[in-house]
Order: C-alpha cells, then structure tokens, then sequence
C-alpha cells in the first residue's frame, strides 16, 4: 500500500479537510462512524492509502487536525463525521494566532509543534509504505501560513526523500478576509517555494465565480466551495485508491508536472460542472470532459491561462472510457491550442486513466495545470506586500514576535524572483531553429570569442608596454 498521511490546519484547512473526509469516505463505502456499507469489492481493496483498520471493521482517517484556537476542532467533533477520527489526533492550542504569521511560526505554534510530530511520526510508523503527506491550509491566516508552513520544514527534515504535497488556499484579488494577508502569504510562499514538491492553488474568487457563472447557486456557501476542492483533491489521488488503467501516483506526478524545482504551483480544475437542472440536457463524453477541463472559467484559480503558457499539464479521467479517445482528445487540444504550450517541451500532457467514477456521476476528470499565467496571483501579492512594507504598516505586530525585517526583505524578493522566472519561461521560445541556423551559416566568429580575444589582446599590449618601461 502507498499510504498518504494528511494534516489540516487553521479553520480554513480544517473545513476543506473535513470535507474532503466526507467525500473520500462516501467514495469508499464508508458511514459517518467508519463502518463499511459499501457494494463493491473494489471500495477496501485499497482503503488503506487514507484510512487505517481498526477493531471492528472500523476505518480511522489517517489524518492529523491542527489548530491554536480549540473552536474549529469542537465544530468538526459535532459535525456529522465527527466520530470518524481518532480523538488523539485533534491538537490544538487555546490562545489562537490571530491572523499573525509570526505566532504561527515562531511563538504559538512553535510550542505545538512537537506534539503534532509526535502524532505524524506515530501514523508514518504503522505505514506500511508511506508515500507522502498531503497539507490543507491557507496563505492568508495566522495559523495555516505560519504553523502550517513551520510543519512542513520539520516534515521535510525528518522525512526527506517522501513526496510534499499542500493543498493551499490563496489570497484572491477581490476576496479578502484579513488586511495584512499580503504578509503572511508572501512569507508563506517563501517557505513553500523550497520545501514542497506540488502546491495545488486554489482561491475564493475562483470558487465564487465557478458557483455563479457554472453552478447557477444564487448564494454560494463555504459548503459549495469546499466541495468543488475537495472533487479535485480527490481525484488527484484517485488512480491511487481504486484500480484502473494507466495509474499516476503523487511521485509521477510530481516528476512529469514540475521542470524546475520551484515552479511547482499549479492551478486546478474539475469537469463536469453543469447547473442542477441542465445536467438532462448534455451527454457527458470524453470529448466533453477535455473541452471542460481545460476552459478557463473552470479554473480553480483567479488567473486566465490564457495569458500564459502551459508548462505541463495533467489530466486524470474517471469512469469507463476508452484510453485511446482520452489520448486522441488530448492531442487534439493540444494541437489545436498549441501556442498556450511552450513549444520545448514536447510531449507536455500526462493522462492517468481510473475505472471508478466519483460517487453519482458515470465519468468524470481533474485537470491539474503548470501554467506561467499563475505569476498574476504572486505579483498581486508582491504589490500588495511592497505598498504596505514600504510604510512599515502592520510590522510590529511581527517584530514583536520575534521576527526580523531582514526576514520581510528576503521573502519578497524570493517572492519577486518566482514572478521573472514564470515570465521568463512563458518568453522562452524554442532553441532548436535558432541552433540550425547558426550550423548553416560560417560567418564570422561569435560575439563572445572576439570579445574575449579582444580583451587578451588589450592585456598583452599593456603588459608589452609596462615591459618596455622597465627596460628604459
């Protein structure tokens, strides 16, 4: 078994999370209690990449819930799922971080986090073969940007050759919900740039429009956002959980998604999304299905990957379908749209394949997105971060945690970096005709030999004069 180990922290993390348990379980057969009521063999066969067995016949989430204020945690353990984790595995703390980064990654948190490793380590153990751990949380808070982002450099230090996977829940341009969120996502953003290996972008905004202008909801609640990221987050791991035929696990994924270690932020999408009372109206095919994924207005992400290009793109389909249809989509999209593709990566397009739908629905796919057109959110962060930090606003309130401002510095400027190179691989054009001409033509020597040439001739001649001083 390759055993996926999730953590979920702040309020932000602990909603998606909890509702993403509801999904995987109903996916599996599973009730509220963690009993199976399922009508498949398929649904145990590989239950153990979330769940562990306990006596009974009792599935216990392998899933670790974090956060400094006790209130989020009492309103999961009075949910309807609330019986189906494990009472150890609730940790928080009672003071809350306050929307600061700082007690989340230096003060408050760093007093919680031993025990949340205790917990992590005593899970990681009874794995039989852990693959990695996958992180909900949000960049704009307190708790999931400052102890969330802590978690993962301690996660990454003990457990360094495993797979890191966040689930991180972005600022969006109209959607705020703290003034000093530029802060705490820019400091975030810097810590996730060196130490996770994907990052799934998602926003509010994104969810918010999707709802409106797809789903037809008048008034969309937190509920119907959750939702829609957690169809994603599950089909990210689907081809892990249920058998099929081309299988992609978070390591293959990891490796066919991300060309350079630090554009490893992706944007996400998830098809069919169709209003209640259309659904009658449409036949769902795989032709369907590919025109859906990749249209902007299903992006999960408040950016147009219009304007940018796809590095790499993943596309994972569910259900019965033919994989050669799959393949012959794809490359149709492909082609068709192919200047949204950087022209020198050939090939840019990764299909799994899985046989098990999600629940009420006969096929569907998740599309999962590296596209340059992602630097808008970094860049409206970055403005955002510099209008404030140039006035120093809002800044005691972390110096007197202990933070440095040396520390703002080197985050936006990390922050800053990120942004010129998505923009300079969206320029890059393909090398190859360039080289060709250069082959064909045997002109003059290259700029560079007659600069350096030049630049030893110089050196000879001043040293021929010095020389001929002496001898005077």
């Amino acid at each position: 078994m390759r055993e996926i180990v999730h953590l979920q922290i702040g309020q932000c993390g602990n909603q998606i999370g909890s509702k993403f348990w509801e999904v995987i379980s109903e996916e599996h057969g599973l009730n509220a209690t963690g009993m199976y009521e399922g009508d498949s063999s398929l649904q145990l066969e590989r239950v153990n990449v979330y769940f562990n067995e306990a006596d009974g016949g009792k599935y216990v989430p392998r899933a670790l819930l974090v956060d400094l204020e006790p209130g989020t945690m009492d309103s999961v353990r009075g949910s309807r799922i609330g019986s189906l984790f494990r009472p150890d595995n609730f940790i928080h703390g009672n003071s809350g971080a306050g929307n600061n980064w700082a007690k989340g990654h230096y003060t408050e948190g760093a007093e919680l986090v031993e025990q949340v490793m205790d917990r992590v380590r005593h899970e990681s153990e009874s794995c039989d073969c852990l693959q990695g751990f996958q992180l909900v949380h949000s960049l704009g808070g307190g708790t999931g940007s400052g102890m969330g982002t802590l978690l993962i450099n301690k996660i990454r230090e003990e457990y360094p050759d495993r797979i890191f996977n966040s689930f991180s829940v972005v600022p969006s341009p109209k959607v705020s919900d703290t003034v000093v969120e530029p802060y705490n996502a820019t400091l975030s953003i810097h810590q996730l740039l060196e130490n996770t290996d994907e990052t799934f972008c998602i926003d509010n905004e994104a969810l918010y429009d999707i709802c409106f202008r797809t789903l037809k909801l008048t008034t969309p609640t937190y509920g119907d956002l959750n939702h829609l990221v957690c169809m994603t987050m599950s089909g990210v791991t689907t081809s892990l959980r249920f058998p099929g035929q081309l299988n992609a696990d978070l390591r293959k994924l990891a490796v066919n998604m991300v060309p350079f270690p630090r554009l490893h932020f992706f944007m996400s999408s998830f098809a069919p999304l169709t209003a209640r009372g259309s659904q009658q109206y449409q036949a769902l095919t795989v032709p369907e299905l590919t025109q859906q994924m990749f249209d902007a207005r299903n992006m999960m992400t408040a950016c147009d990957p219009r304007r940018g290009r796809y590095l790499t793109v993943a596309g994972i389909f569910r259900g019965r379908m033919s994989t050669k249809e799959v393949d012959e989509q794809m490359l149709a999209m492909q082609q068709k749209n192919s200047n949204y593709f950087v022209d020198w990566i050939p090939h840019n397009c990764k299909v799994a394949v899985c046989d098990i739908p999600p629940r009420g629905l006969k096929m569907a796919s998740t599309f999962i997105g590296n596209n340059t057109a992602i630097q808008e959110i970094f860049r409206r962060v970055g403005e955002q971060f510099t209008l404030m930090f140039r006035r120093k606003a809002f800044l005691h309130w972390y110096t007197g945690e202990g933070m440095d401002e040396m520390e703002f510095t080197e985050a936006e400027s990390n922050l800053n970096d990120l942004v010129s190179e998505y923009q300079q691989y969206q320029d890059a054009t393909s090398d190859l005709d360039l080289g060709a001409e250069d082959e064909e033509e045997e002109g003059p020597p290259s700029p560079v030999t007659t600069k350096s040439q030049s630049r030893v001739e110089v050196q000879l001649e001043t040293v021929n004069e010095t020389s001929k001083g002496t001898e005077g």
